[in-house]
Formats: structure tokens, C-alpha cells, sequence
């Protein structure tokens, strides 16, 4: 999706000036799509690198080309700077050319690695390589535009560092240039015009750009139908802006812990669909190729039994990278070379449970400790507010404190994008005032082109819903808050514990084995069988699919206006005892519980409640939607 879009020739006669036509149409697109009013520094760029784009198109005699600022990935919240759109001098197939804009005068390598760099005068530091940064948005494209596809040669990347010399940025030279990324400073501004001049015509480009507004987007490639390909052949995901820079900042950490004798901690902390574990397959894939000792561990026993499964098939040994929180009680002190922690905001107060061996019970401590002792470079994936039950401890402040009591650095990468929900940040943002989690109150949902929410007035309503999205070929599963009792199953069938009114279907199965036409529990998410039953919390959280279809249970409803929760709606054994779940923490748990289940789509969500006044609540803020 485009945020403004205009010829070169109109971009130079109407982005000069303090609150220019073009940043005023900039702020109103932003606010309009949902996105927020962009913050002073977002405007302040703006104002002070479009114009030195604009010169530069000027002077290149390409006026007829289209320019789109701000465009949005697809299926992400990432945007580029500007995507110019024409026709290629040579050949007259359309042409694009991602322009990165950075009003950096001075950067200098980060240590000495080529691809994270520090900025003076910028906050946060490292950052990625401009070159490295708009090569992967370009390699991104090229991933999910099908207009793209078998046409790689249509597009290329460019970073124009318009205040800088080559001498305030001397050390990012070492990255040699390529058609995915380059760079060019102020100085080379000669230079910049020639390689613009290479790729685009001075023709119009309107029509090149309607080809690229109007591309079909290709399906996501999600996490596990390609964990197998990434583990073996790396490369099948693109890392980008923050992903990347966590990626490196771990390998780094590894060559020097290597070399040192040393530890480190890093944390990378993102919300559901910000790509925690798309870097969590990236860093295991590659550092077992360099033959590194590394495990991933989870707290979620769907996710480490589906990993295996897919992401092992055929091998062994691929099979045994993927284990629990609780392996690691007496584990050898920096056993391993990297301990990838996906999940980790399940990370539990101990390991132990009631089959913990007696030799095993005497050596252990708090997880979070036996986490950071069993590896060099222990590396913690987490959203805080994915914490569900009781006796989970994974935020960030106790990971810091643990590691601050061994005085062991920590370095934390925040993941401010969002690949979930059709890459709309805006959704997370309503689905986390909608609860309060977040504060500022609910607000009204509108529809975006990459994702949707419906309401419907019955479970039966709500299957026929998914069942007809299943038809148009996307993949689509149900949900529910725990409000039900779970059945072992009767043999071979499974009991239809979640009863409404006359509708009733069964829970997944608790067994890791398959019950008749149904998979294991661990499969759920992803081998057919799994649409025919109601997934919970537990099986769902860490997977995604299409069309996300959600019952909200009497366990959270809305009273004149505000969401009550209702403990004693709750089937969750975890939330039985007062003594040791107090009110306070169940709605707290609760709510979490359902922001899990609402942002588990990556199209759209359908929602049914079972209570009526929480229906019309629902319904009052999704007018403007497609509510059915």
C-alpha cells in the first residue's frame, strides 16, 4: 500500500518548504490508515530528504517517473523510503528502484563487522548497513510480489546519504556494492544520477507503477512449511532492519565468546508476529552449518514436537536441535557454544516437576538460571505479553536481573515491526486497547487491504465462515478461551466438550499420537484434521495460519462497557486455586490468554462471543468493518 504517490516533476515542485504540500499529505495518509500521527523526528526527515530527492530526479531528467513514498511491505509494517516506479532504458520492461534516504553525516563500523554500523548522534546503536538495509527490502519484494517473479533484474536498492562525505562514512565502503544494495553520499551525487539514469527511462512511469500497486502478493512463507528448508539451505527467509541486527549481534557475540573466553546475553524482545522466531530458525540453521554447538529450546511443547516434526523430517539429527526450557537442570556450565530460547516469555519459575529423577531435583535452581549457565551465548526471544498461566517469568526484567547477578552484559534488540495480522500494526494496536492492555482505550476497527475482522452471531455461523475461506484455498483454524471441560478421548473418537446451545465440537487432542482422523495435539495448527476441532491457548500460541477464527468464552464479557473477567467460567486447572492465582493475576493471565487467540491470523479474524451484550459491544466497534 502506497502512502503517496506522484510523478518526479510534481515531487519537485511540491515537497520544499517547512509543512510542505507533500509532508502534509504524508501526515493525513498516516493518520488515515491507522498508523498514528508520524513523531517530530519522522517529519523532520521528511522535510529535510525528499527535497535532495527530488534534485537529484531533477537533474537526471527523469520527471516523468513515479515516486511513492512510504510504502508498506507487504504482510509487514516495515516501509520504505521511497519505491520509484518506470520503464528500463534499455529494454522498456518496467523498472523499480527502492531509495533508502539517510540524513547521516558521520558512521563507522560496529567493531568489525560489515553489516551493523554506529551513527553519530543517533540513539540507537548498532543499526544496520543502509546498503545491507535497502538490499533487504529489495530481496523482500522480490519474495511476495508476484509481479516480481522471474523478473528479479526489475528491481534494485540504493541508500543516499545526502549530508554525508565519503570520509565521514570511510568504514561502510567495506560493503561492496551490488543491483540488491548500494550507497551513495552527498559527494557522489554525480554518481547517484548516472546509476538512476541506468535503470529508468525518462519516460512516464505510471503504468509500471500501477503493475507494482497492483501485484498479487504471494502466499507468506510461514514458519514451519519452509523450517526444514531454512535449517538445511538458509536463505529461505529475509531478515530485516531489526531482525537483522539481532541476527548479527548474536553471531557476533559468538566469535567473540569463542576468541574471549567470554558471555553474553541477548535479548530480543517483539510482540506476536514481529518475527522472533523466523530469527530464532535464521541463527540455528546457520550456526549449525558452521558446526557450532546450539539448541533450541521452547516452553511449548506444540511448538518443539511441531519443529521436530517439520522442520526434522528425514533426519535425525535435525530432530534433536529442538528441546524444553526444562533439559537443562545440571547441564554442563557454557555446554554449548548458543542456547536459542524461542518463547521465551514461558520460561517457568523451576524445571522441575513430578517426573524430575531424585539426583536431578538436587541440582536444580531457578530456570532462568540453568538458561543462562548452559551456554556462552544464551539468546531470549520473548513478548511479555504472551504470559498465560501462573508461574511464568519471562520478561525481560528477570532475565536482567539474573544475568546481572553472574555480571554477564545483556544486549537487547526490540522488534518494532509486524509480519502477523497482514502486517498490520495497526490491529495489534487495537487488539491490545481493546483488552487494556495497552492504554488509551478501544477504538473502532476499519478494515485494511491486507486485513480484515468479522463478527458473527453463532458457532455455526463461524465455521460456515472458515469452512468457506478453507474453500478459497486459505488455510483457517478455530479457538476458544478455556471455558470447557477437556475430555481424555472415548477410543478412537474425541468427546465435543465445547457445547453451545445445540453446536458442540471437540477440543484438539491431548495425546502426541493421532485419535482417529484427528492429529496429535503438537499437529494441530498445521496437518489437516485440525480445522474440525477447537484449538486452546496452549496449542495455539507460537503457530499462525490464515483466517483465525475465535470464540471468546463467558470467562471475559463486557458490563457496560468494560471487560469483567470471571474466574469461575475458567476450566484452566492452572487457575483453580485463590491461594495461588489471586483475581488480580487471573484477569491479567485472561486477557493475555485472548490476545494470544485474536492475533494468531494472518488475513483475518472472525469473532463470536458467547455472551449477547459482548456481541454488541464488538459489533459497535467494528462497524466500519465487513461484520457479517
Amino acid at each position: 500500500m502506497q502512502v503517496v504517490r506522484l510523478s518526479a516533476d510534481t515531487l519537485a515542485a511540491h515537497a520544499t518548504g517547512d509543512f510542505s504540500p507533500i509532508e502534509r499529505a504524508l501526515i493525513d495518509t498516516f493518520v488515515y490508515h491507522g498508523w498514528g500521527r508520524p513523531g517530530s523526528s519522522e517529519i523532520a526527515s521528511w522535510r529535510h530528504s525528499i527535497p535532495q530527492l527530488a534534485s537529484v530526479l531533477t537533474d537526471a531528467g527523469l520527471g516523468g517517473v513515479e515516486v511513492m513514498l512510504e510504502h508498506r511491505l507487504p504482510l509487514t509494517s516495515k516501509r520504505a523510503d521511497v519505491v520509484l516506479a518506470g520503464l528500463h532504458p534499455r529494454t522498456g520492461d518496467p523498472s523499480y528502484v527502492v531509495v533508502e534516504l539517510k540524513q547521516w553525516s558521520r558512521a563507522h563500523r560496529h567493531e568489525d563487522t560489515d553489516t551493523l554500523v554506529e551513527v553519530e548522534g543517533v540513539a540507537y546503536n548498532p543499526t544496520l548497513h543502509p546498503a545491507w538495509q535497502v538490499g533487504e527490502y529489495v530481496r523482500y519484494y522480490r519474495d511476495f510480489l508476484k509481479a516480481l517473479a522471474g523478473h528479479p533484474e526489475e528491481m534494485a536498492g540504493v541508500a543516499y546519504l545526502h549530508n554525508a562525505d565519503d570520509a565521514g562514512v570511510a568504514d561502510l565502503w567495506t560493503m561492496p556494492p551490488s543491483d540488491d544494495g548500494r550507497m551513495f553520499t552527498g559527494q557522489r551525487r554525480g554518481e547517484f544520477v548516472s546509476f538512476l539514469q541506468s535503470r529508468l527511462a525518462p519516460s512516464p512511469g505510471a503504468g509500471a507503477a500501477d503493475v507494482f500497486l497492483a501485484s498479487a502478493i504471494g502466499p507468506s512463507k510461514q514458519l514451519l512449511k519452509v523450517a526444514a528448508a531454512e535449517i538445511r539451505d538458509r536463505e529461505q527467509f529475509v531478515l530485516l532492519d531489526e531482525q537483522r541486527v539481532a541476527y548479527e549481534l548474536v553471531m557476533r557475540a559468538v566469535d567473540d565468546a569463542r576468541r574471549a573466553d567470554s558471555k553474553e546475553v541477548i535479548i530480543v524482545a517483539g510482540g506476536p508476529g514481529s518475527g522472533k522466531s523466523v530469527i530464532a530458525l535464521s541463527l540455528l540453521g546457520e550456526l549449525a552449518r558452521q558446526g557450532r554447538t546450539v539448541l533450541h529450546a521452547t516452553g511449548s511443547k506444540s511448538f518443539t514436537q511441531t519443529l521436530r516434526t517439520v522442520a526434522g523430517k528425514g533426519s535425525t539429527r535435525t530432530k534433536n536441535l529442538f528441546t524444553y526450557f526444562n533439559s537443562f537442570i545440571g547441564a554442563e556450565r557454557n555446554g554449548l557454544d548458543v542456547l536459542v530460547l524461542d518463547e521465551a516469555h514461558r520460561i517457568r519459575e523451576q524445571s522441575v516437576n513430578r517426573f524430575t529423577r531424585a539426583e536431578l531435583r538436587a541440582k536444580a535452581q531457578p530456570q532462568v538460571n540453568e538458561l543462562l549457565d548452559a551456554a556462552r551465548v544464551p539468546v531470549f526471544l520473548l513478548d511479555e505479553h504472551q504470559v498465560v498461566r501462573p508461574g511464568e517469568i519471562g520478561t525481560v526484567a528477570d532475565i536482567r536481573a539474573a544475568a546481572a547477578a553472574r555480571s554477564v552484559n545483556v544486549r537487547q534488540v526490540d522488534l518494532n515491526a509486524q509480519y502477523r495480522s497482514g502486517g498490520s500494526a495497526a490491529y495489534v494496536t487495537w487488539v491490545l486497547r481493546l483488552l487494556g492492555l495497552e492504554p488509551g482505550g478501544p477504538i473502532p476497527w476499519q478494515d485494511e487491504d491486507a486485513f480484515a475482522v468479522e463478527l458473527v452471531d453463532s458457532p455455526e455461523d463461524l465455521e460456515v465462515r472458515l469452512a468457506e475461506k478453507r474453500a478459497e484455498g486459505y488455510s483457517a483454524r478455530m479457538t476458544a478461551g478455556f471455558c470447557w471441560p477437556w475430555s481424555d478421548p472415548a477410543g478412537s473418537a474425541l468427546v465435543p466438550d465445547v457445547r453451545i446451545g445445540e453446536w458442540a465440537r471437540p477440543w484438539n487432542t491431548k495425546a502426541d499420537r493421532r485419535v482417529g482422523p484427528y492429529p496429535p495435539s503438537s499437529l494441530w495448527a498445521t496437518e489437516d484434521g485440525g480445522e474440525t476441532q477447537v484449538g486452546c491457548v496452549y496449542t495455539a500460541q507460537g503457530f499462525e495460519y490464515d483466517w483465525n477464527g475465535l470464540i471468546i468464552g463467558p470467562d471475559l464479557v463486557v458490563r457496560d462497557g468494560e471487560w469483567i473477567s470471571r474466574r469461575e467460567f475458567s476450566k484452566d486447572p492452572a487457575f483453580r486455586s485463590r491461594r495461588t492465582v489471586s483475581d488480580e493475576a487471573f484477569d491479567g493471565n485472561v486477557r493475555n490468554v485472548y490476545k494470544v487467540l485474536l492475533t494468531r491470523g494472518m488475513v483475518g479474524t472472525v469473532l463470536y462471543s458467547t455472551d449477547a451484550e459482548t456481541r454488541e459491544y464488538l459489533r459497535s466497534l467494528l462497524a466500519g468493518s465487513e461484520a457479517r
